[in-house]
């Protein structure tokens, strides 16, 4: 999500906008926080101005920092929601920023209703989902939920997840697999991304037990931090003999190797339970690699199937029939074209004008206005 908010930041630049993001100084307590560090080890952008200022849990952080935007009048705030814990942080940023009549806030939206639920999630999101004059979401499913929670008389608009397009240029799949000391005998599907129940590592290691994909010279690459009890995965590997099958990279990925996880993969997998977007599949774009996802909530949007990849039911069945079709098939050559093409609809310049055009509506239309 860093990563996106650079890059975001980068476009309003060569859009001609002045820009500043400000980030958090703590995003979640330690004893929440579900990964090994929640800071980057990689030095600071030296293109961009970033204040570092935000407390998640500190309420005079949050009245510091609302008081200074709202005294600077900027034209628009962009926010990026995701998770309700950040509902009373930014909703009251947010309030305090609008306080001063002149600035827009829109909010991007990467979910309303979260993936894990908890108690008092309604409340939380509502809070923030109230202090925003404008929506822009990545998927239609998010958009139906705003309207479901009560938020269609906001101007909103649906636009695509952009390119991850900041990882550096595409490399040879030989040279992708050097750099990871992996062998060319070998083929190899990429599972990547922080590991959560939510996105369906189980029902990749169960379709990985198949005895069609058993005889196959593929192994399944997992490259992401756990983010919850990696056990009952290893219950899995266990169970199905599949140590000898997978390669595990379940440390925290920078930025600078991600080219190789990709770029050494013939499909990227997805196999989540239930989704709204995924920048995965837009670094797959980026580095076009075909894709394997699920029919749930918005990924099947941005991937026609049987063009750059295949949309299958979240079983490990459909997964397994999908990976042997991929290679009995030798679909990887026709699924690259296909993502090749189908990328060039994903650019930043089209999300920086949807930004603009919410917070514009919001000034001209207090009534309720349906964007196209």
């Amino acid at each position: 999500m860093a990563t996106y908010n650079e890059r975001l930041a980068r476009a309003f630049k060569e859009a001609g906008d002045e820009v500043r993001i400000v980030t958090f100084s703590l995003q979640y307590p330690d004893f929440l926080f579900p990964g090994q560090t929640q800071f980057s080890t990689e030095a600071g952008p030296a293109d961009l101005d970033i204040d570092v200022s935000l407390n998640s849990v500190n309420p005079l952080s949050w009245w510091r920092v609302g008081r200074r935007l709202r005294a600077e009048r900027p034209d628009m705030v962009v926010f990026r929601f995701w998770l309700p814990f950040m509902g009373p942080a930014l909703g009251t940023v947010a309030r305090l920023v609008r306080g001063n009549g002149h600035t827009r806030v829109v909010a991007i939206t990467d979910n309303v209703i979260p993936h894990e639920k908890r108690p008092g999630d309604g409340p939380l999101t509502r809070y923030f989902l109230s202090a925003c004059d404008g929506f822009v979401t990545m998927s239609r499913s998010v958009l139906s939920d705003l309207q479901r929670l009560g938020f269609g008389r906001k101007p909103a608009l649906y636009r695509p997840h952009p390119l991850y397009d900041n990882f550096g240029p595409i490399k040879s799949k030989q040279e992708a697999l050097s750099a990871l000391k992996l062998p060319a005998t070998t083929r190899y599907l990429l599972f990547f991304g922080f590991i959560r129940a939510y996105k369906g590592l189980d029902i990749m290691l169960e379709a990985f037990a198949d005895e069609r994909i058993v005889a196959l010279p593929v192994k399944l690459i997992i490259a992401g931090e756990f983010y919850e009890d990696a056990a009952p995965y290893e219950v899995l590997i266990k169970r199905y003999n599949l140590e000898t099958r997978i390669v595990r990279a379940t440390d925290f990925i920078p930025n600078e190797k991600v080219v190789d996880y990709f770029c050494a993969s013939d499909l990227i997998v997805q196999p989540y339970k239930n989704a709204t977007q995924s920048g995965v599949s837009q670094i797959a774009y980026h580095f076009e690699r075909p894709m394997l996802v699920t029919d749930v909530g918005g990924l099947a949007e941005l991937i026609p199937n049987g063009v750059v990849g295949y949309v299958v039911p979240p079983t490990a069945k459909a997964i397994a029939d999908a990976v042997v079709d991929f290679y009995a098939q030798q679909r990887e050559s026709a699924f690259t074209a296909g993502v090749r093409e189908q990328k060039k609809q994903f650019s930043w310049p089209i999300m920086v004008a949807a930004l603009k055009q919410v917070a514009g509506a919001a000034i001209e239309q207090p009534k309720p206005v349906e964007l196209k």
